[in-house]
This record gives structure tokens, sequence and C-alpha cells, in this order.
């Protein structure tokens, strides 16, 4: 009983079909007793018994195809409540499910990268699908490692465990155990989740194995591999033809030598691909690369032997997602078009056929932070990056994270999964499973996206009104050289520095001007009755002559006073006038 009522709850948006399909059946029920009671009617009489008809079997047809679809949808809702983070958990009809995880169906997406980027992207899609696969690379070789590394002799797998977080539904506990460093004295300076993949590699004698049984032993949505097991190190090489072998050491020496990056290579050049990692491509509905640091985190992957051959010749929808602010020391002074055109120098031409692009409103304040790091916003040349042959997507995708510019998860996530929905229209299945599924989450992932949307805004207009004095959202140039960057940072904050000095100076003249207008007025009104005294004296009149000398010798005196108060106000006026 209880079960049965739960239909009729509003959450369940079945009552409105239970409903339609009930006026139906009366209009039809209708429409026949009209036929049977009636002895003689005319034409239009009998015109309106059959639409009355028709609309009644149209409401019940109509009833019966949308309480079904939203049975498919209350299934997927009440068997994907963790992945909804709670949204539909108050719909958990029971007698309609069978034990089977509809995610675990859901599309399967490669997404190619590493650091902070990819694991941004994985965090939005596992909303919509469990098939994720995280493909990064393991280019810390050559660098010094850390002191956990260093006594346990294990691998760099940085990226491999940000990956490992991002797909976690709990994110925050996988994220503080596997950056748990021990304080025991026994354990002093290890690593969790050092001390767990190495024992996982032992375990298993082979790391691309031993992180995907990680993934089912800590129940992580999603299978992460590394691009190659081979020990591999990024290089660049410069326009003036010096080669840079650390990938730590890029960003210094191009600042230092005044040149720019001509091509990154890997070395060695003939590494092969993990297992695992061209099947996945193969079979994946929509890969995804980026974003990242373009020349130590994307690139790479792609440079990998079969991997762009292999991202060529699938048949997925293939997305690169760009930066939105550049890079110190590898990309400055890139644009959008230019992005896209290294990529396609290193790779060639079918590697993605769309790009995703921020065109959203940053908040300057945030942008200066950067600028102060060396970078600065991505040029969006639309018009120059149209003719590379890539489809541009336009999107307000920027956040701000942990007082960082970041994309915004949902909203690429919500991207891709449109793209995805577009392919099977295209391909005429709207009515399967995998349709109804990603779009029954689409929709409600859309209305968050509004909400949120509208409180950035707010946020973003808050912060507007408290930094006046940036009034636009792309900075000026900066130089590329720190020093010169540095100089060019302190003369514009000297420069609002001044202006609000300025401002506030005009202020305290107006204010001064106001209180001197206010006592000079005082000083009039004072003025006055003393001058009526004054004038009133020489009227007496005087009988004799001495009388009249005593008054002309007293009237003497206050025509000087008279002048001496005039020529007091004088100065005053000049006062006035220099303030002014």
């Amino acid at each position: 009983m209880k079960t049965f009522l739960e239909w009729f709850k509003s959450s369940a948006k079945v009552k409105r079909w239970m409903f339609l399909i009930i006026v139906g059946i009366a209009l039809v029920c209708y429409g026949f007793t009209k036929v049977l009671v009636t002895e003689e009617m005319a034409f239009g009489e009998l015109g309106k018994i059959i639409a009355i008809f028709v609309l009644g079997f149209v409401f019940v047809v109509v009833g019966i195809i949308f309480i079904q679809k939203r049975n498919l949808e209350i299934l997927i809702e009440a068997n994907d409540t963790d992945s909804m983070k709670g949204k539909k958990a108050k719909v958990n009809i029971k007698s309609l499910i069978f034990n089977k995880k509809v995610y675990d169906e859901g599309p399967k997406i490669v997404v190619i990268g590493g650091g902070e980027g990819l694991n941004i992207v994985v965090d939005g899609l596992k909303k919509y699908t469990n098939n994720i696969t995280a493909i990064v690379t393991m280019s810390d070789y050559g660098q010094i490692p850390t002191e956990s590394r260093m006594a346990l002799d294990a691998l760099p797998l940085d990226d491999i465990k940000g990956s490992m977080i991002a797909m976690s539904e709990k994110q925050e506990l996988m994220r503080d155990l596997m950056n748990l460093n021990f304080t025991n004295e026994r354990l002093r300076g290890l690593n969790f989740g050092d001390i767990y993949l190495t024992a996982m590699n032992e375990l298993y004698s082979n790391i691309s194995e031993a992180i995907q049984k990680s993934t089912e032993v800590l129940n992580i949505n999603g299978r992460v591999l590394p691009v190659t097991l081979d020990e591999i190190n990024i290089c660049a090489e410069l326009t003036d033809g010096t080669v840079i072998e650390r990938k730590d050491k890029i960003p210094e020496i191009v600042s230092q030598k005044v040149e720019v990056i001509n091509r990154i290579f890997i070395n060695p050049s003939n590494c092969k691909p993990a297992p695992g990692v061209v099947e996945a491509i193969q079979e994946a509905e929509a890969i995804i690369i980026g974003p990242g640091s373009l020349y130590t985190n994307v690139l790479p992957n792609l440079l990998v032997k079969r991997v762009s051959k292999a991202i060529k010749e699938s048949k997925a929808v293939k997305i690169y997602i760009s930066n939105i602010m550049t890079e110190f020391g590898q990309t400055d002074d890139y644009t959008l078009a230019q992005h896209i055109e290294a990529m396609q120098a290193h790779v060639g031409k079918g590697v993605f056929d769309y790009c995703l692009v921020d065109t959203g409103e940053v908040v300057p304040e945030y942008v200066r932070r950067y600028n102060k790091k060396g970078s600065e916003l991505v040029e969006t040349d639309i018009t120059k990056a149209a003719t590379l042959g890539v489809k541009i997507i336009q999107k307000d995708m920027s956040c701000i994270k942990e007082d960082k510019i970041r994309h915004n998860s949902a909203i690429i996530a919500a991207t891709v999964v449109g793209l995805i929905c577009d392919e099977l229209k295209f391909k005429d299945e709207q009515n399967g499973t995998e349709f109804l599924l990603l779009n029954s989450i689409l929709k409600e992932e859309k209305k968050e996206i509004k909400k949120n949307q509208k409180e950035d805004k707010m946020h973003k207009e808050i912060v507007k009104k408290a930094t006046k004095s940036v009034k636009s959202k792309k900075p000026n140039k900066k130089s590329k050289f720190s020093e010169k960057y540095k100089e060019r940072v302190e003369s514009i904050q000297n420069t609002d520095a001044k202006i609000k000095e300025n401002r506030a100076i005009a202020k305290e003249i107006e204010k001064l001007e106001k209180e001197n207008e206010k006592k000079q007025a005082k000083k009039k009104e004072e003025m006055e009755p003393k001058a009526t005294k004054t004038t009133r004296k020489p009227r007496v009149k005087k009988e004799t002559d001495e009388t009249s000398q005593e008054t002309k010798t007293v009237r003497k005196p206050r025509t000087t006073k008279k002048k001496e108060e005039a020529e007091e106000k004088k100065p005053t006026a000049r006062r006035t006038k220099k303030k002014e």
C-alpha cells in the first residue's frame, strides 16, 4: 500500500498523465454514449461527436506514452541517487526496479590530458555515466622526486591519484586519504597514496592493472589509464634551437632565453601505449582533449605512438576544450587560433571536430592576480579559429573556485552530453534507453546550471562594484618578461591609487568649499546689525559748531572701520578663489 501511494507524490510526476488518461477515457465513452442514445443527428452534430471521440483517444495514447517514459525516468533516478547527489533520492519506487545499475550502460567517454583541467571534466561527467576513461601522462621522470617517492622507489603517479580523486563519489574524503602524509615516527614523510599504489603494483606486477584494480577496490566510477608504461621525458625545442629535456625547467628557460617553443616532443619517441588505451579510444562515443597545460599535459599524450591515429579514425564526438588563461613560459600571448594551430602542427588535423571556448565575463580582480604571475586571458579570435576546420562552441563556462579561475565542470559535461544526444538523434536512436537516460539527467542539470549562473552573476556584480577602477574584461597587454611585467603591474596599481587619491581630494575640496560658503553667509548676517547701529549715530542733531566738529571727528574713524571691513572681505574672496 505504501509503495502504491508513492505514485501520487508530487515528486513522482505521474498523476498528470493518469488524469490525462482518465479524461481521454471519459471523452471516448461520451462519444460512444452520444452515438447510442441519439436517434437522429445532423451532420454538424456528428462532426462534433467524432471530434470528441478522437480527442479522447489522443489523450489516452499520449497519457500512456508519457507515463511509460516517466516510469523509465523513475527507474533511472532510483538507481542513481548517489550520482545525482541526493536530488532524486526521494523518488524511490522500489516496485519498479530490477537490481541493475543503469549507469553502467551510459555513454563511453574518454578524457585525455592531465592536471586540474582533466579532473574538472571528469567531475562533471560522472553525473551522466560510469563509463569514463581518463588517460593521463606519467611525465615527472627526471624531476627531483618527493621524500615519499624516494623512500618507496615509487612511480610518478600524481596525475593518476588526481583522476582517481575526481572520479570518486566522496571526493573530499578520497583527497584527504590519498594526500595523507603520516606523522608516525616509523612512517614519517611517507604518503598514503604512494604506499597504496606501490602495494598494488607489487601485488599485480603491472602498474596498469594495479591502477585498474585500485579503482575497483576504492569503488571509483570509471577507469584511469597511464598513456604509456615507458619512462618518458617531455622535451621542448625553442626557436633558437635550444632543447630543454626537463618538463619543470621549460617555463624558466623560455623566459630567460627570450624565445618561444617551436615544438614539443617526448623521449623516447617510440614508446608504446599502455594496455587498454587504444581500445578505450576505439570504443568511445565521445573523446575530450584538455583543458590543461598545452605543451606539458595535453600534447604529450597525443604524441605517444598510435594514440593520435586511433583518435582520428574514431567516429566519436571529438572535442578540444580551450584554456581560459595563457600559461607563463609556455603559451604567452597565445590566442585561441594559436592554441588550435599548435595542436594541428604536432598531430595534424582531424584529432578534434569541436572546440569549446569560454566567452563569458571573468571578474577583472581575479584576472589581475593571474597577470602578476605572467598569465592573461586567452584572446578568443573566433573568426580566425573557425577557418581552421573546427566547429567553435561558445559557452560562458568560467567560474571562481578557491580564488582561482576554473572551467565550470557542469557546463562542460552538459555540452558534451548534449552533443552525444544530437548524435543519437541523428542516428534515429532518441527512443533508446541511453538517450532517455542522458536527456532526463540533462534537463535537471540545466535547471541547476541556470540557478548557479544567476548566483554567479550576482557575485560578479558585487565584485565589480568593489573594484570600480577596473573597467574592462581584457587587461592591457603585459610584457612576457618577469621584470618588465612586474614594473607594468606596479605602474597600473600606482595609477589606480592616484586616481582614487585625486577623487578623494576633489570630494574634500567640494566639502571645504561648502563649509566656507556657510561661514561667509553667517559672517554677513552678523555684520548687518552693526552696520545699522553705525548709521544711526551721525543722524543726531548738534547745536554748536564744537559739537558738530566732534560729530565729524567721531564719523571719521567710523568710515575707516567700514573700509577696514571691506578690506578684510577682499582677502577672503581671494583665498576662496585660490582654493577653487
